[in-house]
């Protein structure tokens, strides 16, 4: 009886604080349900829609804390573009919070880990990495974590498609903070993805709770168009943005290469489209500039490559267009979720043309490297690091591959021997710098085919939906979810 009057009373107190500190009458879905399983000590693994409130579900519980009560929600998160936006919010909201990552300064960062070993913030972002550094871990290490949330929780996983090899620490890192109650949240994992996370988080299954929502949208129409050449795509954009149901508010359309995101650019401003461009290999500030313009209202259409996406949480998106075909299955759903947050019907349309497999296929190669060339990357930094620090990359690129100056192999590797600590950066000149042997998993062959292999099965996936002439929401909720039940 005691325990039902307590969880009464966290259910009545849980409302009072949505509505005091965020001004909802209401939790949706799920939300309520989870943040009562994570406060009588369970833990939950969380599949909810792009935008329909994963944040609440560990916002909440850090609110509980009493006034004096050291006690602290971690959350760890890939996207730092996204902390800054979540703590500017909850300050706002009279929330202690903060987050520390690479992008602030020595000293903010120093201050930051004084004020909470001092006891300060109820919630603090990080990104995984941030386990490296001694100076967090000694921070933290006197706090007592009442909630850590593994936010993209997908990144954990060997199968997911945005793999993080820090996540892969977690079962180290929860141990490291005393296995505390771990909420796990992402909008797109299959059950392989599911259990795989569980095994690397290091809890059993039979140990925590799915709660899922499905991953359907009601307010978002997705629709599958052939197209042949530029023209027809041309057309179809043209078409789409002419429609007055969507008139009311911005627009995103996809590219996979700058180049042809360079020719569409031409070709809609030959048409008296305007809109802006973001893709990565414009500068920073230039970037910025762009995404506070369509943030603001101040352009409507912007033309952009998967670059463009993370921080950006505009409720009045009402089309989100792929005028290229993406990766795999779990990349669209991602991008196709930034479209009607406000809830208003809101298009996603994907311009289908069969030759643009070819690209994607390009990128798999580049993305997973086989054994002999790690090998021959790991040898070229040992044994020439002299001519390696002195000529660059491009030389590097020349002794390792024949076959295309654009094969971009190198810049995966460099990458990869970064995130698993082989070298001290992706980039020079810490790129030449060595500092651990490299991984055996880079010299198996079988290992790496695995990998390689999965990348073409989210490809395929792709072609399936495509193909698919039935409900495709019931697809995509068949390719996340398949027979699995929640709690």
């Amino acid at each position: 009886m005691n325990n039902e009057l307590y969880q009464n009373d966290s259910v009545e107190r849980a409302q009072r604080l949505l509505r005091q500190y965020f001004g909802y009458e209401q939790f949706r879905g799920r939300q309520g349900d989870i943040i009562q399983h994570v406060l009588g000590g369970q833990h939950a693994m969380v599949i909810m829609p792009t935008g329909m409130g994963k944040s609440l579900c560990y916002q909440i519980p850090a609110l509980f804390h009493q006034p004096g009560d050291t006690a602290l929600v971690l959350v760890l998160s890939p996207l730092i573009a996204l902390m800054q936006d979540q703590v500017d919010s909850l300050t706002r909201r009279g929330i202690d919070a903060t987050f520390i990552n690479s992008s602030l300064g020595r000293s903010q960062r120093e201050e930051r880990y004084q004020r909470l070993a001092a006891g300060h913030y109820r919630i603090v972002y990080v990104t995984p990495e941030r386990f490296r550094k001694s100076e967090f871990r000694e921070a933290i290490a006197g706090r007592k974590l009442s909630l850590l949330a593994v936010d993209e929780a997908h990144c954990v996983s060997q199968w997911g498609h945005d793999f993080r090899p820090d996540y892969s620490r977690m079962k180290e890192i929860r141990q490291s903070l005393g296995n505390p109650v771990t909420l796990a949240l992402t909008a797109t994992a299959t059950a392989e993805c599911r259990e795989d996370i569980y095994h690397q988080m290091g809890i059993p299954s039979q140990e925590i709770t799915l709660f899922h929502q499905g991953i359907d949208r009601p307010n978002l129409s997705l629709a599958v168009t052939e197209t042949w050449d530029d023209e027809s795509k041309l057309k179809a954009i043209e078409e789409t943005l002419g429609k007055e149901e969507y008139k009311s508010g911005s627009v995103i359309i996809y590219f996979s290469l700058i180049k042809t995101l360079d020719r569409f650019s031409d070709a809609l401003l030959r048409r008296e489209i305007d809109h802006v461009c973001y893709h990565g290999d414009l500068p920073r500030q230039h970037r910025r500039r762009v995404q506070n313009q369509f943030m603001s209202g101040e352009v409507d259409i912007v033309l952009a490559t998967n670059a463009f996406g993370m921080g950006v949480d505009k409720e009045n998106i009402r089309i989100v267009m792929h005028a290229e075909t993406p990766g795999s299955i779990e990349s669209y759903y991602q991008e196709i979720g930034r479209a009607g947050r406000d809830q208003q019907p809101s298009l996603c349309e994907w311009l289908y043309d069969q030759n643009d497999l070819m690209i994607q296929m390009q990128f798999i190669e580049w993305s997973n490297p086989d054994a002999s060339f790690y090998s021959r990357l790991y040898t070229l930094l040992t044994e020439h690091p002299e001519e390696c620090r002195a000529f660059g990359t491009e030389w590097m690129n020349e002794r390792l591959q024949k076959v295309s100056r654009h094969d971009h192999r190198i810049a995966t590797g460099l990458a990869m021997l970064d995130r698993h600590g082989v070298i001290a950066g992706p980039h020079p000149p810490a790129c030449y710098e060595i500092t651990s042997e490299i991984p055996k998993s880079f010299l198996d062959d079988e290992y790496l085919s695995a990998k390689k292999q999965r990348d073409q099965q989210r490809l395929y996936g792709m072609v399936q939906f495509a193909n698919e002439e039935g409900d495709r929401k019931s697809f995509l909720n068949h390719y996340f979810l398949g027979d699995s039940v929640s709690a």
